[in-house]
């Protein structure tokens, strides 16, 4: 059953479930996460860690409410762990405000618990089984099913209590639905694959929505009962605390956490331990640390005291079934995908830029433990080169450096109180400097003017093309500052221009003479014109006068 569903949009590519993964059953495509359902145990970790809330439980609350619309009597077991997550409020409380939703009772799955460890002290008197682990978490079922098949047969065959409740409920109402509650993921998946057992299955998350929809208050009452035991069941150890172990020849230990508990199978697979019943949880604490516990917060002393306030000395009163009608039986469940030879891994390495051991930082970012198991992870389709953190800046910074180094123009990045902070090689030969740590970290007024770059940090207005002249370095440069408020720096890029600069002079030069030279062919050859117009006047004044005269001779003839 898929129980456990993803918000595409809400998936920020941070990697944080597949790190807190223990079985790392999810894998990555197009920057989203997905679970892989024939290896996901359903711990939920990845739902608790989630910080964009992006892994969904799906929500079997209209599930419920068709049941009760069947006609038939619903009955709810719920979690002794609720004592932790309702505090204040006793199993009286709890039942009126279920009834009020139209179940026709709510008890406590205690009462199948106590069912289920009578049958765990039975099997470490009357078996003679080296190894015996108790079967109450399906998530740990699931780990052994998945992960440790050689291990199936020290897995005790019983029913969980929510099981071994919901059967003796319908055992005792003919007709009867079952809806569990409590803080588990897991649970809505053993319902599922157990079918006729367990109708529904709710968070208390689930519950409490459903109380605030219907206006209906818990009340802050608490009750007591002396024969109710089985309520430590959800607490790190809490099932042995209510079996007997009058059996010497056991030792009986209990583990919390997934990561302990693949680490005791994996002694048990090595054959180191032996004559003992260990007691698993998935969840860190046992129940009470569910990854539903609706407060959504670690509290384990004070969730412990709450159960073990309202825990009694005495078992509860029930009747206790034969050992056929409480088994269970577990099969092995195949995963498909297959290890890479290693060579395929080495070829993977290597497209990661590992190329030797020293490459293989193991920093554990993409969420695997070791570079290998990211390789694995790669050729398995569960994860993708881009999830190597060290990889991605590695190879940022390459790229960023090669146009750094490679660009023409000169770079200078300072901080806010003018320091320089990085310079590459082109600024370096504009400025005359030979290499960047004669000025790295000192003020840049050493090699620069700062009154433009005052003025665009105070002003928060760039330049950008500023031609000027650096007198000290005789160097015209087109000089662009940028400020950048998200970092904070202050980014100098200068374009080398003192040749288009000379070339510019020389062409104005060049103009400037070629003005001058045609003003004084000008001025010449106006004094010529000058010249010529003055000696054609004398000319012609003398030409009049003779020609007057010789008129003048012609008349008085």
């Amino acid at each position: 059953m898929d129980c456990l569903t993803l918000k595409k949009s809400n998936c920020k590519n941070c990697y944080k479930c597949i790190r807190h993964c223990p079985v790392k059953s999810i894998r990555f495509s197009g920057n989203q996460a997905y679970i892989i359902g024939n290896e996901c145990i359903l711990c939920g970790q990845c739902f608790v860690v989630c910080p964009q809330d992006a892994k969904q439980i799906v929500d079997e609350t209209e599930k419920a409410k068709v049941l009760l619309q069947s006609g038939d009597p619903v009955y709810v077991s719920l979690a002794p762990s609720f004592a932790a997550n309702y505090e204040g409020v006793g199993i009286g409380a709890m039942r009126d405000a279920i009834k009020q939703l139209g179940f026709a009772d709510a008890e406590e799955t205690a009462v199948g618990a106590t069912i289920v460890k009578r049958e765990y002290d039975r099997m470490v008197n009357e078996d003679n089984m080296d190894i015996i682990i108790s079967s109450c978490c399906h998530s740990i079922n699931l780990l052994i099913q998945k992960y440790f098949p050689k291990e199936l047969p020290y897995l005790a065959n019983v029913l969980s209590p929510m099981q071994a409740h919901c059967t003796d409920i319908k055992k005792r109402h003919p007709n009867a639905k079952t809806v569990f509650i409590g803080p588990c993921v897991a649970k809505k998946d053993e319902a599922a694959h157990y079918e006729g057992i367990v109708d529904a299955v709710l968070t208390f998350d689930e519950l409490t929505r459903w109380l605030k929809s219907e206006n209906i208050e818990l009340k802050q009452e608490m009750d007591s009962d002396d024969n109710s035991k089985a309520r430590f069941f959800p607490t790190t150890g809490g099932i042995l605390k209510t079996m007997v172990k009058d059996n010497p020849s056991y030792t009986y230990m209990a583990l919390d956490g997934v990561q302990n508990c693949i680490e005791a199978l994996r002694d048990i697979e090595n054959g180191k331990i032996h004559n003992c019943f260990i007691e698993m949880s998935a969840c860190v604490g046992s129940c009470v640390g569910g990854p539903v516990m609706e407060k959504f917060h670690r509290s384990p002393v004070r969730d412990y005291m709450s159960v073990a306030n309202f825990a009694g000395k005495n078992d509860f009163d029930v009747a206790q079934p034969d050992s056929l009608s409480v088994k269970k039986t577990f099969t092995v469940i195949e995963r498909k995908l297959q290890p890479p030879s290693e060579t395929e891994i080495t070829e993977i390495l290597r497209q990661m830029g590992k190329t030797k051991p020293s490459d293989e930082l193991n920093c554990g970012s993409c969420g695997y433990d070791t570079c290998r198991e990211k390789a694995v992870a790669i050729y398995q389709g569960k994860a993708e080169i881009s999830m190597c953190l060290p990889y991605l800046k590695d190879k940022a910074e390459s790229f960023s450096d090669t146009i750094v180094r490679n660009t023409p123009n000169g770079l200078i990045v300072l901080n806010e109180k003018l320091e320089v902070q990085q310079i590459n090689k082109a600024a370096l030969k504009i400025m005359n400097l030979r290499s960047a740590s004669d000025i790295l970290g000192d003020q840049v007024v050493r090699v620069l003017e700062p009154k433009y770059f005052m003025q665009v940090l105070s002003s928060g207005r760039n330049i950008h093309n500023k031609r000027m002249y650096l007198a000290e370095y005789e160097k015209y440069v087109e000089q662009t500052i940028v400020y950048d408020k998200d970092y904070r720096l202050l980014v100098c890029i200068m374009r080398d221009v003192t040749d288009e600069e000379t070339v510019r002079e020389q062409k104005e030069s060049i103009s400037r003479q070629t003005v001058e030279i045609a003003d004084k062919v000008v001025d010449k050859q106006m004094r010529i014109v000058q010249e010529i117009a003055s000696l054609l006047g004398e000319t012609a004044a003398e030409t009049k006068i003779a020609l007057s005269k010789l008129k003048e001779s012609i008349s008085d003839e």
